[in-house]
């Protein structure tokens, strides 16, 4: 049996996944680069044809039924022709986009672990970017053709691997598998020159799938629906333009007599035409042309606006759900109808939020932190919605009523409840005063009418006050007096000195008759003590001491009497 030493061999480390369970092994070079961009000679050019001249609907059936079967470039160029054409299509779906695009956007971490906090961090960091908003707008561009696809181009270094640039595909770069109709493969490959259209490398794509129904993605775009109304709106719109160039002029009418020759009717036709234009023509005197007025009659332009109006305000239901928000209305923003279709409003945004968080978890979050932390558990989550209207003062309320009972409330609670951050080192903080001291009261248990009354309970601003930054402190008098702070004047100064120098007298002064105090249970009887042992413990104090004390203090207070300010 060999007893030769075996070499030591670490187990391998743990394959690294995408969001869709691909591995990461991509190499940083195709991390770093572009892959998906347009080229000059291969398939993905920038060329695009215009389906939407001469659209009728017959072809727009073949253009439909195309990207059904896997051939997507002429509804994917028409999509965005109607963008381009019909006003209304462009300003619904650019109110849906940017409703979404700039909603607030939070990190939340997958536990209360320090590892996982430190995950979303990272995250939270690299979202604070001045061109997010511009990038989400791009990557909802999925609710008008069903789907979109960013490229990530990614930063490496020595120390952190984070996204650089998001730049948004055309979408006829890419087109869906014929056998699930669900996975986006790349037309021409990574050079962009091979024949077969190749799968997307894992963590290089950000591919957002917003659905306006069930079914294949290629037949979940808004653009789909609304191509039906963009065809008829654009043959009423050709219909009113054609009617409005010569609705209110009169009819011009040229007569020939029998026998007149083609060279001369052709004559009488051009000054007919040039009559439109020209205001003026010349004619044999042997022809006659009349002038008929319109009176408008079944040729009233309000039945091609009454069309556009309505189909309008179809697509307004298709992209916002509703119409208020799109067009004024009878009734008025205040109505009930109006506030409704607002919250029909509020419920696609929310739900195109959620697809948006979950695509930017998947596509971003998660190979974020494989790339920089490694292989986790549970990754962090991102957000995007409006925060749940909260209460706060119910809030505070229930809080007030819980901790009154005993109930244990967290302070993180309190904060997240209420939206008051924590506070920063070196930040001033809001404080509660001082309690005030309790009334003076008469010999006969009475509140005195002179007494101060209480101060007040809200919470006042904290900040040092200006003796206190020339090394001072709140007066006694200010302390007794229950006032706030404020700069020692002459008197308050000498006032503390003098108590500084008592030494000890203000034991003789004050702990006799505290002693004596402590053992009464009445004003009454406060009174009878004093009056009966005040004369002995006069008497063994050191009188000579106090006396010479008070002269002290008296003569300190003629001169600061004289004086307007300490050192003066």
């Amino acid at each position: 049996m060999s007893n030769a030493l075996v070499p030591f061999q670490a187990p391998a480390p743990p394959a690294l996944v995408d969001g869709r369970g691909r591995p990461l092994r991509t190499a940083a070079d195709v991390l770093t680069g572009e892959i998906a961009g347009p080229t000059i000679a291969g398939i993905r050019s920038i060329v695009s044809g215009h389906p939407a001249q001469g659209l009728d609907p017959y072809r727009l059936t073949q253009i439909l039924r195309a990207a059904e079967m896997g051939e997507a470039t002429a509804y994917l160029e028409l999509a965005e022709e109607m963008e381009e054409k019909d006003l209304h299509y462009q300003s619904v779906m650019g109110t849906r986009k940017r409703a979404v695009a700039q909603l607030p956007i939070e990190v939340e971490a997958a536990s209360d672990d320090p590892d996982h906090e430190t995950d979303a961090q990272l995250v939270r960091d690299w979202l604070k970017r001045l061109t997010l908003q511009a990038e989400l707008f791009d990557i909802l561009d999925a609710l008008g053709k069903g789907y979109s696809v960013t490229e990530i181009i990614w930063k490496t270094t020595s120390s952190v691997w984070l996204p650089e640039t998001l730049k948004l595909r055309d979408p006829r770069f890419f087109q869906f598998d014929q056998v699930t109709g669900e996975e986006l493969l790349l037309k021409g490959g990574l050079d962009g020159n091979q024949g077969m259209p190749q799968p997307l490398p894992p963590a290089k794509f950000i591919t957002h799938l917003a659905p306006a129904k069930s079914g294949q993605p290629i037949r979940g775009g808004i653009a789909r629906a609304a191509a039906w109304g963009y065809l008829f709106k654009n043959f009423t719109l050709k219909d009113w333009m054609t009617f409005l160039e010569v609705y209110g002029l009169p009819l011009r009418v040229g007569k020939y007599a029998n026998g007149t020759s083609e060279g001369d009717i052709r004559k009488l036709a051009q000054a007919v035409a040039q009559i439109g234009s020209d205001a003026g023509a010349v004619i044999p005197q042997s022809m006659i042309i009349e002038f008929v007025k319109s009176d408008g009659g079944a040729s009233n332009p309000e039945m091609f606006k009454n069309l556009c109006v309505y189909l309008d305000d179809q697509l307004s239901k298709a992209v916002l759900g509703q119409t208020s928000s799109a067009d004024a209305k009878a009734g008025g923003l205040g109505s009930g109808q109006a506030n409704l279709h607002g919250e029909v409003r509020h419920d696609i945004e929310a739900a195109d939020a959620v697809l948006l968080s979950a695509t930017l978890t998947r596509d971003i979050a998660k190979p974020i932190v494989m790339f920089n932390r490694g292989l986790r558990d549970a990754y962090p989550i991102i957000r995007i919605g409006r925060p749940d209207a909260v209460d706060v003062e119910q809030a505070l309320k229930s809080m007030d009523e819980g901790v009154k009972m005993g109930v244990p409330i967290a302070v993180s609670f309190f904060r997240k409840a209420t939206g008051i951050p924590e506070p920063k080192a070196g930040e001033q903080l809001l404080t509660a005063p001082a309690p005030a001291a309790p009334p003076a009261v008469d010999e006969k248990g009475d509140p005195s009418s002179g007494a101060k009354p209480p101060r007040s309970g809200l919470l006042v601003p904290f900040k040092p006050s200006e003796s206190a930054n020339r090394g001072g402190s709140q007066t006694p008098v200010a302390a007794a007096a229950g006032i706030d702070d404020r700069e020692a004047d002459a008197i308050d100064m000498m006032i503390a000195e003098g108590i500084g120098q008592l030494g000890g007298l203000d034991d003789q002064l004050l702990g006799k008759f505290g002693e004596l105090i402590a053992g009464a249970t009445s004003l009454v009887e406060v009174r009878e003590l004093i009056a009966m042992r005040a004369g002995d413990i006069i008497d063994g104090m050191d009188v000579a001491a106090i006396v010479q004390l008070g002269e002290r203090m008296g003569f300190a207070a003629k001169i600061a009497g004289l004086v307007a300010k300490p050192g003066e």
